[in-house]
């Protein structure tokens, strides 16, 4: 039999033909499930734009909060209730809403974005101990300046909401991380300091951060350290609060004393630390404790603290950040070695020191800027008459003490104890 018979006999087999049929449209569902796939992903690759950001990117938080405020926005949220104290005293709650996970919708301009958020629950973000997250940005075209304008435009949303506000970091894991509210920025003048103390750190800071250029063209690393000492309560930490809020920086705290930090973390750390913001080490002295008997206590086996080289090479080591300023604040200066007063690691040493008769006045004319100066004179006069030593925090418990009563402040200034 000639092949024409044969494929004519085949065509009249009905099972041939309903074979050959469904052969045929699983064939083209293939190819059409093949080529939809291709087509999809030409389409990604050279009409779509995709900006994915994870959640241990900083402008993570910025563009939900973003997202979250468009009058566009779809109406899954997610909810974060804060608590925040008022100057009456009463407690008000706040909410903060976010898109849920999931896929949102809105319009950026004459462009659709489509917003994506992906909450993975098996992985977990190691430095923030919270469910992996990141968010998708998807739009038509190559359009990545668009994106730019969205993260320009999430952080000076997010800036505005922190204005006149410091912002406190403390470490968690290998990152900074903001730590309770942002405090309202405390005028400088409100801390008194000695005569001329304030000002003359302050100019040192604010020229400081105006020569980049001359450290870089001598080849001096650009970075410069502070250390504040005297007895405790005269000033020192609120000084450096009231410093960051002048010059619009956020804190960076960290304790050296802390027995779970490591030499590698604290570099780490000082390295990483945000820019626009002060390193603050709190109680320097404490570096110097002597933890030979920790390695005993076995609540500390395994773990190695901070050891003074450590220090050093923290503060004036190869790898450091440019701009960097660092405050450190003692009770016992004479508890610090040599090595660390040196120039380099300590540029600028000022002793804050027990409150004097002028700085008794100044506080004096602050708490009551209506009284008349013969009260304030007088006031001033009982601080220098009590022949003790008297810290500015103790001034301003008395003042506190007599806030509406000048004439008491006045008469029982003998007595602050």
């Amino acid at each position: 039999m000639h092949l024409p018979d044969i494929l004519a006999n085949l065509g009249d087999n009905p099972y041939f033909g309903a074979g050959f049929g469904l052969f045929t449209l699983g064939f083209a569902a293939a190819a059409l499930k093949k080529g939809t796939a291709v087509s999809s992903q030409v389409l990604r690759r050279y009409m779509m734009t995709t900006l994915e950001i994870p959640v241990s990117d900083h402008s993570y938080q910025w563009v939900l909060q973003w997202v979250a405020r468009r009058p566009d926005m779809s109406c899954h949220l997610s909810v974060q209730t804060q608590f925040q104290k008022l100057h009456s005293g009463k407690i008000a709650t706040g909410f903060n809403f976010s898109p849920s996970p999931g896929a949102h919708f809105l319009w950026f301009g004459k462009l659709p974005i489509k917003v994506e958020r992906v909450r993975e629950k098996q992985m977990i973000d190691q430095t923030r101990h919270v469910p992996y997250e990141t968010v998708t940005l998807t739009t038509l075209g190559r359009n990545k300046h668009v994106f730019e304008k969205i993260l320009l435009e999430a952080r000076e949303n997010a800036l505005k909401s922190q204005e006149n506000m410091t912002l406190i970091l403390k470490p968690v894991g290998a990152e900074w991380r903001q730590f309770g509210n942002p405090q309202r920025r405390r005028p400088i003048n409100s801390v008194l300091l000695g005569s001329g103390q304030s000002e003359r750190i302050l100019k040192d800071v604010q020229e400081f951060l105006v020569s980049a250029k001359w450290y870089i063209d001598r080849g001096i690393p650009h970075r410069r350290g502070y250390l504040l000492y005297g007895p405790p309560g005269c000033g020192k930490t609120s000084f450096i609060t009231a410093l960051a809020g002048e010059l619009e920086y956020s804190i960076s705290v960290l304790n050296v004393g802390d027995w779970t930090l490591s030499d590698d973390r604290l570099l780490h750390l000082i390295v990483s630390a945000p820019p626009q913001s002060i390193i603050l080490l709190e109680d320097i002295d404490a570096a110097f404790v002597d933890r030979s008997s920790m390695k005993n206590d076995s609540r500390f086996q395994g773990m190695s603290t901070v050891s003074f080289s450590g220090l050093l090479n923290a503060l004036d080591g190869v790898v450091s950040s440019d701009g960097r300023i660092v405050f450190m604040t003692t009770n016992y200066i004479e508890r610090l070695d040599k090595a660390l007063l040196r120039p380099g690691r300590v540029d600028v040493k000022e002793y804050i020191t027990y409150a004097s008769s002028c700085q008794a006045y100044e506080a004096f004319k602050h708490f009551y800027p209506e009284t008349s100066e013969e009260y304030a004179q007088n006031f001033a006069e009982n601080i220098k008459l009590s022949n003790s030593e008297i810290s500015m925090a103790q001034i301003q418990a008395h003042l506190m003490l007599y806030r509406f009563d000048p004439e008491s402040a006045v008469k029982n200034a003998t007595h602050i104890s």
